[in-house]
C-alpha cells in the first residue's frame, strides 16, 4: 500500500451550532479526534449521521473506523429502563453508529470505539451498561484522569503494557460483556476500561478519551491494522 489509510470517524448532529455570523444545525466533532488520527499516521474522514442502511457502503470505502464519544446510549438498546440520571436519547445517532459497528465487524474493518463508542460496541454484541457510576466525571465539562491497568495477554496490553493515567469523562460503563468480548483494562475501582474482540482482526474499545492526551499507541494500533488490511485488499 502507498499513502495513509483512510479512517472514518462518526460525528454529532447539533442544532444551534455557532461560528462567525452563523447559527445553524451542524455536523460536529471535537478536533482532537481527527488530529489524533493524523498524528498516528492516518487520513481522517468525518461521518455525519445517515440512514442505517447506508452504513455498509460507507464502511466499504474505509480502511478503519472510529466511533467517537458523546451522549448516553438509549437504555432500550440493551433492554433496560432509563435511570433518572441517564441523559436524553440520541436515537438517530444510536441507529447510525450501531449500523456502522455491525458493518465494520461484518467486513473485518479495524474498529476503535472511544467512550460512548466502546459502550456501543458492547451493546452491539448483546452486552449491557451501568447507567451511572461516580468518580469518573468529577467536574461537569472538565476531563479528569485516573490510572488504568492493562490485562496481560490482551491486544491492549501488547500496545500499552504499563499502567497509565488516562483522560476520562464518563458516568456510564460496561456491565455485562457482549458476546465474544473480553475486558482488557480496568480502573482501580474495577470498572472495565477497555474491551476487545480476540476473534476479530482488530477490534478495541477504550472508555477514556485518547484524543485528549498525548499517547498515540492505541490509535497507531488502529492505523497499522487499517494499513495492513488495505494492503491485503489491494494485493488481491
Amino acid at each position: 500500500m502507498t499513502g495513509r489509510p483512510l479512517i472514518g470517524i462518526s460525528t454529532y448532529l447539533e442544532a444551534g451550532a455557532r461560528w462567525g455570523v452563523w447559527e445553524l444545525e451542524a455536523a460536529l466533532l471535537p478536533v482532537g479526534y481527527p488530529r489524533l488520527v493524523q498524528r498516528a499516521g492516518g487520513l481522517a474522514a468525518l461521518l455525519p449521521p445517515d440512514e442505517p442502511e447506508n452504513a455498509a457502503a460507507a464502511v466499504a470505502r474505509l480502511d478503519g473506523l472510529v466511533i467517537a464519544g458523546g451522549p448516553d446510549v438509549e437504555p432500550v438498546r440493551y433492554g433496560a429502563r432509563p435511570d433518572p440520571r441517564t441523559g436524553p436519547p440520541a436515537r438517530a445517532r444510536d441507529a447510525w453508529e450501531l449500523a456502522l459497528i455491525e458493518a465494520a465487524l461484518a467486513a473485518r474493518v479495524p474498529l476503535l470505539g472511544i467512550c460512548r463508542g466502546m459502550q456501543l460496541l458492547n451493546v452491539a454484541l448483546g452486552g449491557t451498561l451501568v447507567q451511572h457510576l461516580d468518580g469518573h466525571a468529577e467536574v461537569v465539562g472538565v476531563f479528569g484522569g485516573h490510572p488504568v491497568k492493562p490485562v496481560p495477554g490482551t491486544r491492549y496490553a501488547e500496545a500499552v503494557p504499563e499502567e497509565m493515567t488516562v483522560p476520562t469523562y464518563h458516568h456510564q460503563a460496561v456491565d455485562r460483556l457482549g458476546e465474544g468480548l473480553v475486558a482488557s483494562a480496568h480502573a482501580e475501582d474495577g470498572t472495565v476500561e477497555a474491551i476487545e474482540l480476540p476473534a476479530a482482526d482488530w477490534v478495541l474499545g477504550v472508555q477514556w478519551h485518547p484524543e485528549m492526551g498525548e499517547d498515540l499507541r492505541v490509535m497507531r494500533g488502529l492505523v497499522r491494522a487499517a494499513a495492513a488490511g488495505s494492503s491485503r485488499t489491494t494485493a488481491s
